[in-house]
């Protein structure tokens, strides 16, 4: 009996068939990518839309969105339209802003490694809520590198004095300075030797004590010399032939950073910290937790406001978004300084200190929403009392004790580019 024998396919057979099915393969991958891109996208849109809809329930909603993130225009309109019919799906109705009950304001941000997007709800005078959901990267993820700190901060003293100092404001021509003291304004000017002379003093009325943490700042104006900020007090220079200074209380806020941001904010008249009310506010957020300090970041579209706030956080803001951020060892004193280096602004802060060690100020940078250090820090000989962006932006103000001396420093501080 013969038993069948199968030949083998001959070589050329099986070169033809691989040649095929990788051809097709070719033809298949960018689909497969594409499905693959939009099965990821879908699924956050639906984690998105269910969490919206737990807290809003079924109803009338009026829905915005905004690309903040490096999404085109297309993605972000596919994206968009995926999720409204996720929320319809959910049981929502999409209205008019004035025909909801509820607005949600929809964020398409992203990091280093993920998409995330962001959705702020608000419904009646409740406080907004947050939820936010990530979606992956297309491509791989390449974690981030920090080169080594390609900035420096550039350190000159102003003052030193044996009395305490709460502020300087510098007067650039012909060159002066105006030192805030807690009862009193001093105004020096430079003499034809070089050195400082006292030219006049101001005392400060105030009929109620200082708090415990005494704060102040110097505001300079176009149309006067200058504003002193104290809790409950404001002292405004007036302008005219001779300089004078009249103080009153005021419940007035201050300026949180230089000319180009209006962005102002009340002080507490009987602590060390500014309340969190805003004026005129961040688009529709009018308020903030409270805070120590505050530091513009401009973007393209929007400026991002930093608040290292009273509980230890660091809050990032944009008039949309509210969301606590990595601090990164960020302190309680952050002043933003405009650069020719860089991303053109940057952050300095003063790291926290127990008033015993000596504090040193670092320059950082928020590629995104996380602080990455661009420069070195720079030793303050002592625990940093106030830091203040001036009001040309480029430069920021820093008033220190020196633990060595027990006197009173003042400091410019500006951002010079490496080499």
């Amino acid at each position: 009996m013969k038993i069948p024998i199968y030949n083998s396919p001959k070589p050329h057979m099986n070169i033809r068939r691989f040649a095929r099915s990788l051809c097709l393969l070719v033809t298949l991958l960018p689909v497969i990518s594409a499905y693959a891109d939009s099965a990821g996208w879908s699924g956050a849109e639906r984690k998105l839309a269910g969490k919206i809809a737990a807290l809003t329930g079924p109803g009338a909603v009026a829905l915005n969105v905004s690309n903040r993130s490096s999404l085109t225009q297309a993605e972000s309109n596919t994206i968009t339209s995926a999720l409204r019919a996720q929320l319809a799906s959910a049981g929502l109705r999409l209205v008019a802003a004035d025909q909801a009950a509820a607005s949600v304001q929809i964020t398409l941000s992203e990091n280093a490694v993920a998409y995330l997007w962001i959705a702020q709800i608000q419904q009646g005078t409740n406080s907004p809520s947050l939820v936010m959901v990530t979606a992956p990267r297309a491509g791989p993820v390449v974690a981030p590198t920090h080169e080594p700190a390609p900035l420096a901060i550039a350190k000159i003293q102003l003052w030193s004095q044996e009395k305490r100092i709460l502020d300087v404001g510098v007067i650039d021509s012909p060159p002066g300075l105006i030192i805030l003291e807690p009862e009193r304004i001093v105004l020096y000017s430079r003499a034809s030797t070089g050195q400082w002379q006292q030219d006049q003093e101001f005392p400060i009325s105030h009929f109620r004590p200082w708090p415990r943490d005494l704060r102040g700042r110097i505001a300079m104006r176009k149309d006067h010399l200058f504003d002193a900020h104290l809790p409950g007090i404001i002292c405004s220079a007036s302008a005219g032939a001779r300089l004078n200074v009249a103080c009153h209380e005021s419940d007035d806020p201050w300026p949180l950073a230089g000319e180009a941001f209006n962005l102002k904010a009340f002080f507490s008249p009987t602590r060390n910290f500014f309340t969190g009310v805003l004026t005129p506010g961040l688009g529709k957020q009018t308020a903030v937790s409270a805070f120590y300090s505050a530091a513009p970041i401009p973007r393209d579209k929007y400026t991002l406001w930093l608040f290292a706030e009273v509980d230890g956080q660091l809050h990032a803001a944009d008039g949309m978004t509210d969301l606590v951020v990595s601090a990164g060892g960020l302190g309680s004193d952050i002043a933003a300084v405009k650069s020719a280096c860089g991303s053109g602004w940057q952050v300095l802060d003063a790291n926290s200190s127990d008033g015993t060690k000596s504090d040193s100020i670092r320059a950082f940078q928020f590629p995104d929403r996380d602080p990455v250090p661009v420069s070195e820090p720079v030793d303050m000989a002592g625990a940093v009392l106030s830091l203040w962006t001036e009001q040309a932006g480029n430069s920021a103000v820093a008033v220190s004790i020196n633990q060595r001396t027990g006197r009173y420093e003042a400091f410019r501080l500006s951002i010079s580019c490496g080499q």
